[in-house]
């Protein structure tokens, strides 16, 4: 059997948002020790949750479900405006691990609405983050995910429209539904396109490139990671068969028959160890050669909440109400 080349696409993986948002949470559990509550999946990926749980964090979809006075971390996708409000209420410690773009957009659309425009999101229904932004905003928010969507606006051409976009989504992604909005409407305005989360249109792109030199291609992420499965629905796209996996035990011996090269790429909140994993599985299949692709180098850090970037205090119960 001949052997399997396996290139890794670059950039994959985590981004600095996501590795944020996971060292808030890891250095909350050292200062404050466990548990830590943290509402919703700080990020989308059920390795990265395990891990964190076998840490001693909790993991709860709504505030009412976090003891009194417990330390809780908000996720990456953000919240609503009502659920920062009630933690406030009920005087919770809380750390908020909002990935900083997407706190950029909840900016954005509070300016555009403060200027009197009507607010359009680009996003998918239902999306963490997509809820949270809606919730920021002083003002009603409308949400489309097609250019059919955007047809159906209950609008007057001249309203004056300012659009924001889901950070998991590339300017390839909002392209179209963009020119959609200027040729619907005569008066638009909406951020740069520097502004689009740069690790969502880094790792489109590297997997565009990758699925021209592949005969397969492999995504490791989880089902419910917006940027994984856009990952996934490019290669498909580009015509080649794509895989959305959790880790080497899901890939399939059959996938490989007739496959000389297997792309392998990673969602944004999927860690180095499952590619790993991915690896070593088809390392058991098949002899094989890894390579990487030349890539865009990211070298973007976030800073922590000034409440973790003190030295850690040897008392967790003092410092836990050190922070309150």
């Amino acid at each position: 059997m001949p052997s399997l080349n396996v290139i890794l696409a670059n950039p994959r993986g985590f981004c600095a948002g996501v590795t944020r948002a996971i060292d808030i949470v890891e250095r909350a559990l050292d200062r404050f020790g466990a548990p830590v509550y943290v509402r919703h999946e700080i990020v989308h990926n059920r390795f990265v949750v395990d891990q964190l749980r076998a840490k001693g964090a909790i993991f709860v979809e709504e505030l009412s479900e976090v003891p009194s006075g417990a330390t809780t971390v908000l996720s990456a996708h953000g919240v609503a405006r009502a659920v920062e409000e009630e933690a406030e209420e009920r005087q919770l410690p809380v750390i908020d691990a909002t990935c900083p773009l997407v706190t950029k957009v909840h900016i954005q659309g509070r300016r555009y609405a403060k200027a009197g425009r009507r607010i359009v999101l680009i996003g998918h229904a239902g999306h963490a983050e997509v809820i949270g932004t809606i919730g920021q905003i002083d003002a009603p928010v409308l949400l489309v995910s097609t250019i059919e969507d955007i047809a159906a606006l209950p609008l007057e051409p001249a309203t004056p429209i300012a659009y924001v976009t889901q950070t998991t989504l590339s300017v390839d992604d909002t392209r179209g539904m963009i020119a959609a909005l200027h040729a619907r409407f005569s008066d638009v305005v909406g951020p740069d396109v520097d502004d689009i989360c740069y690790a969502t249109q880094n790792r489109q792109t590297a997997v565009r490139k990758l699925a021209e030199v592949s005969d397969l291609l492999i995504v490791v992420g989880s089902r419910n990671s917006s940027n994984s499965n856009r990952l996934c629905e490019i290669g498909t796209e580009m015509g080649i068969r794509s895989y959305l996996v959790d880790g080497g035990d899901d890939v399939e011996p059959a996938w490989l028959e007739g496959v000389e090269t297997v792309g392998i790429t990673a969602g944004a909140s999927a860690p180095d160890a499952l590619v790993d994993s991915v690896i070593a599985r088809l390392r058991r299949l098949r002899e094989l050669s890894v390579t990487q692709l030349e890539g865009v180098s990211e070298n973007i850090e976030f800073s922590l909440p000034p409440i973790l970037r003190r030295p850690v205090a040897t008392n967790a119960p003092a410092a836990r109400a050190a922070a309150k």
